[in-house]
């Protein structure tokens, strides 16, 4: 892992490695190709763009240019309940993902591993002087042993290939390899180990660490916001970076450590470009991913492997070409846009097929001449090719994950909260409008004046106190004051309708995210989880989208980086990644209630050996919040810690000190005689019986 270079230098060589000339010859073509994708894609997703414009209209509350105001409508009030759902339920994804304060992500054993031992076990003869292992000869029978080692190798197979499926337990059970028989354990005199798990949860900590070295939380929260409000989020990932872990030596001078580490980051939905034709990222043949860039950004590539520094530098000493999207100018609320001092890199991951390499007059190494197309990273800007290397993660892939917040058969992107509920938040802006204004009419007295009996000249005003001249005419028919009806009770009414429609269209109660006056059934404390518990009904297909989207194909990428260009032997082997998002759902209180209902049933000493014990131990510390590998301990290990506090309970109780006597009828330091004697024993006995000697009911 220290040589960044040497990692990659096998996979991700220079398509035209021999030929350095031939690529800056045709450097024009290759940036044509990679623009002309980006195009196509561009304008493929121009009706995505209109509806996530639309969405974040409804999340800052900002009326689009499709919403015309007549002169009668005063009030231009916004009421952003999109905003609410939307915070709702990034809150709830978020809490999946990060609540728990692990990632959910878990490592097992295949059902059948592969090249490595599910399970193996030592028998071991108590009477032995080696270390509990007995030695075998052919004189001596192997009657201590249930298991004849000799006999369960299979067809072919030899001691040394058994210790090589011991995987991160070789090296451990080195000493004592050849009394290792595969298989479970039966005898109250053997030892069982579990190569594969062992290996499982050294790479699921490995992978865990890594989540936490490249900040993952932080690019997941983002990831998640986009996912709620414009029905996709998009991550990238793993890349290997070289990250500075400071360090300074004993005479202070600043030495820090340089690691080569695996890292995942999010892309914003507006910069991401799939291939249109693919309605997920399984059917993708490419991805584009459009990068706004400083001078200095620019400058960094250099120091990444295989980026060209002609090319870098051709591109920086041409004028920056970055021109804002209209979508950028209408996010920004800015509809002038400054002189731009940024560049626009694109990054194209995709199949390339060599026809077109070779067209393009870019000869490919020998080995690589017959495929029918190759997986590229090509990088461009201002013309001028970055970087073009063949992609480097084997098995190929393309690393980014696409999750949909709601899944849409038809598209490559999702639907989001406020997609939704677009129609309920109109409905609901327009009654409230219609409230205000109806309301802003009713509250004042609307004044009728008969200027043919005032006297002419008159200020019209009215105030307080105000004195009208008349000039003729009957009293009181001059001025007459009219109230304007008031209905704003039934426009509210019909937007607390609106209200609830946007509960239903979007699957998130209103309960859920704080409303209160909660009546009926969710009064009380069992009515209120109930409802909690319909309302995650919406939110669980969700957490299955991050589940099959997010977290079980990167936590293969993570895995795949491992072995391939992590060489401790220690993590590898048949290993599955397991999405463990769904099971946050349920309430930790309900599961705990579970597990420790099921514990008293295993309690009955006919089912006790059915059940697996440390696994339910560590399920009850989940379920607690607590780290299982600190505050449990394994079938082994709890053995030990039985025998250790047998070891303390058998021990005598301790004598109580010479001249040291309790009150009459009771022991030294006041414990009670049961003895039956005079007081002379000390300790909790059994109560005498009536007859014998020191009951006080016998008769004399």
């Amino acid at each position: 892992m220290a040589n960044n270079e040497e990692m990659f230098e096998t996979d991700a060589v220079v398509a035209a490695e021999n030929s350095e000339d031939s690529i800056f010859d045709s450097k024009s073509d290759l940036v044509s190709f990679v623009e002309d994708r980006f195009s196509r894609a561009e304008d493929a997703r121009l009706a995505d763009e209109e509806r996530w414009l639309r969405a974040y209209r409804n999340y800052r509350g900002l009326y689009g240019p499709d919403v015309k105001f007549t002169d009668a409508e005063k009030s231009r009030v916004f009421v952003k309940v999109t905003k609410t759902k939307t915070l709702a339920a990034y809150g709830q994804i978020v809490d999946v993902l990060l609540g728990n304060n692990k990632f959910p992500l878990s490592v097992d054993p295949s059902v059948l591993p592969d090249g490595v031992a599910e399970s193996v076990h030592i028998n071991i003869d108590p009477n032995a002087d080696k270390g509990g292992v007995r030695e075998l000869t052919k004189s001596e029978p192997a009657k201590p042993y249930l298991i004849d080692p000799t006999k369960k190798l299979a067809p072919g197979e030899t001691l040394y290939d058994l210790r090589k499926r011991m995987g991160p337990l070789e090296a451990k059970l080195g000493p004592v390899s050849e009394k290792i028989v595969e298989g479970d354990g039966t005898g109250p005199t053997t030892v069982t180990f579990h190569p594969a798990m062992v290996a499982a949860k050294k790479m699921e900590k490995k992978i865990h660490d890594q989540l936490v070295e490249s900040g993952a939380s932080i690019h997941l929260r983002s990831m998640a916001f986009e996912m709620a409000l414009l029905g996709t989020g998009v991550m990238k990932g793993p890349f290997a970076v070289d990250k500075e872990y400071p360090d300074w030596d004993d005479e202070g001078e600043y030495n820090p450590l340089i690691k080569t580490v695996p890292e995942c980051g999010h892309v914003s939905v507006w910069n991401f470009y799939p291939d249109p034709e693919a309605k997920a990222m399984t059917e993708a043949e490419y991805t584009v991913e459009r990068h706004k860039m400083s001078r200095t950004q620019l400058r960094n590539l250099k120091t990444r492997p295989y980026f060209m520094e002609d090319g870098i530098q051709n591109a920086i000493d041409k004028a920056p070409n970055y021109v804002a999207k209209y979508w950028e100018q209408i996010m920004e609320d800015n509809e002038t846009q400054p002189n731009s001092e940024r560049w626009e890199v694109l990054e194209f991951w995709g199949y390339v097929g060599t026809d077109v390499l070779t067209d393009h007059g870019i000869e490919l190494p020998k080995e690589l001449s017959e495929l029918d197309e190759v997986n590229c990273n090509v990088w461009v800007c201002n013309s001028e090719v970055l970087r073009f290397v063949l992609n480097p993660f084997k098995p190929t892939r393309i690393p980014y994950y696409a999750v949909p917040y709601e899944h849409n058969p038809y598209s490559f992107f999702g639907v989001g909260i406020a997609e939704n509920m677009d129609d309920t938040q109109t409905l609901m802006n327009g009654f409230m409008r219609m409230a205000i204004d109806n309301a802003a009419l009713s509250g004042n007295l609307i004044i009728e004046v008969d200027e043919t009996n005032l006297v002419p000249g008159q200020d019209l005003s009215v105030y307080p106190g105000k004195v009208f001249r008349r000039q003729g005419g009957a009293p009181g028919q001059a001025i007459f004051g009219t109230k304007f009806p008031n209905v704003a009770g039934e426009n509210i009414q019909l937007f607390d309708k609106a209200r609830v429609l946007a509960d239903e269209s979007t699957g998130f109660p209103s309960f859920a995210h704080g409303q209160t006056g909660v009546s009926g059934v969710g009064r009380t404390a069992s009515g209120i989880s109930m409802l909690m518990s319909a309302a995650n009904g919406s939110i669980r297909n969700v957490i299955k989208n991050v589940d099959d989207y997010l977290i079980r194909p990167m936590g293969k990428a993570f895995f795949s980086f491992n072995m391939q260009f992590d060489f401790d032997p220690s993590i590898r082997g048949d290993l599955e990644i397991n999405a463990s998002g769904t099971e946050s759902l349920m309430a930790n209180e309900v599961r705990s209630q579970r597990l420790m209902q099921f514990l008293q049933v295993a309690q009955n000493p006919v089912l006790a050996p059915f059940a697996k014990m440390d696994y339910i131990i560590r399920e009850i510390a989940k379920s607690m919040d607590l780290d299982p590998d600190k505050v449990t301990n394994s079938m082994q290990d709890a053995a030990i810690q039985a025998e250790l506090l047998k070891g303390f309970q058998a021990q005598p109780a301790p004598a109580a000190a010479p001249g040291v006597a309790g009150p009459e009828g009771q022991g030294p330091q006041g414990v009670a005689d049961t003895s039956g004697g005079g007081g002379s024993q000390i300790g909790i006995g059994t109560a005498p019986t009536p007859g014998e000697q020191g009951f006080t009911g016998n008769v004399a």
